[in-house]
């Protein structure tokens, strides 16, 4: 069985349902449970979804109630006409975009069928279902939880797990130790998604924000990841170890130790340019394996160096505290 839980959204719906049927209740609507159904079918997961989700429905339950007084109301009331109505009515709300609100529209549509009579009290009584329903269910979801918090962790658990992979590789280089199973790759890769995941919900929970500085920032991550993992093979099977690996070594020991450091990636690019040149006053290969090697060194070097061209592009964002600049890390 999986784990009990009660989340924010599963709080504002009761909440929100409750709260529905007592306003209906009190302004002696008819069939006021429906209301409850209608902000139970609006509670969404973020702030915008909600305001589409209102705005669907509105509009497929306005065009329903339509469609129901010209069809009940001229052909009858009986089940061979509603059926066929409804043949008409859902391609029209697929074509308007709006079909994501035909179940809010059939509990209407179907109060109408109930009642047998489309009369101009009924017309405000379902109005005014729609209006409390509706409208419950942007107030409850007016009340979204703060990421920040959660956005910080995943920051902090995805740099430690990039300063993991570079000590594994330095170990590689300099002792030739192979033992290292790469599972911090794939938990990095799975908690980039997450962070990315929640990231983009915090935009769909302001109106007025078209991005976010950490959804942007767990993006730049994923694509160093990717640069990380298509280079690896090629720094982990050396045929043999040259002089030239503990260079390299020597660069990503540092570049390891400074992921939270006040260095620049802009630094460490130039950094990197002083490695290429070391790297080519460097005797010569002697044998094609020391070839082999020295070319997925260098490589590996020009890898890093759009590795950190990635970072460098990022414009960076400060956090809560305003004490820790996610520009300051590599």
């Amino acid at each position: 069985m999986k784990k009990f839980k009660i989340g924010y959204r599963t709080i504002k719906t009761a909440v929100g349902a409750g709260l529905a049927i007592v306003i209906a209740e009190y302004f002696n609507l008819q069939f006021f449970s429906s209301a409850a159904i209608l902000t139970i079918l609006c509670v969404q997961t973020t702030k915008k979804k909600s305001l589409h989700a209102v705005y669907t429905r509105l509009v497929a339950s306005i065009i329903g109630m339509a469609f129901s007084f010209i069809a009940l109301e001229f052909f009858g009331y009986n089940p061979l006409v509603l059926a066929l109505m409804i043949l008409v009515f859902i391609p029209t709300i697929v074509s308007l975009g709006v079909a994501a609100g035909f179940v809010s529209s059939v509990v209407i549509i179907m109060h109408i069928y109930s009642a047998a009579n489309f009369t101009y009290d009924l017309l405000l009584n379902e109005l005014g279902l729609m209006a409390i329903g509706f409208g419950t269910a942007l107030a409850v979801n007016m009340y979204m939880g703060d990421f920040q918090k959660e956005m910080d962790q995943y920051l902090e658990q995805i740099e430690e797990l990039y300063r993991s992979i570079f000590s594994e590789i330095v170990k590689y280089l300099r002792n030739g130790d192979a033992s290292w199973d790469g599972k911090e790759i794939i938990l990095a890769a799975e908690l980039l998604n997450k962070a990315k995941s929640l990231a983009y919900k915090d935009v769909e929970n302001h109106f007025t924000r078209k991005e976010n500085l950490y959804y942007l920032y767990f993006d730049m991550r994923e694509k160093q990841l990717e640069i990380i993992e298509r280079v690896l093979p090629k720094i982990t099977t050396l045929p043999v170890m040259v002089q030239q690996a503990s260079l390299v070594a020597d660069f990503m020991q540092e570049l390891s130790e400074n992921v939270h450091s006040g260095n620049t990636a802009k630094h460490f690019r130039e950094k990197l340019e002083t490695v290429k040149e070391v790297f080519a006053k460097m005797p010569l290969p002697e044998t094609h394996e020391k070839f082999l090697a020295m070319a997925s060194l260098y490589q590996f070097i020009e890898e890093m160096d759009e590795y950190l061209m990635i970072k460098q592009s990022f414009k960076g964002l400060k956090s809560k505290d305003k004490k820790k600049k996610i520009t300051d890390k590599l």
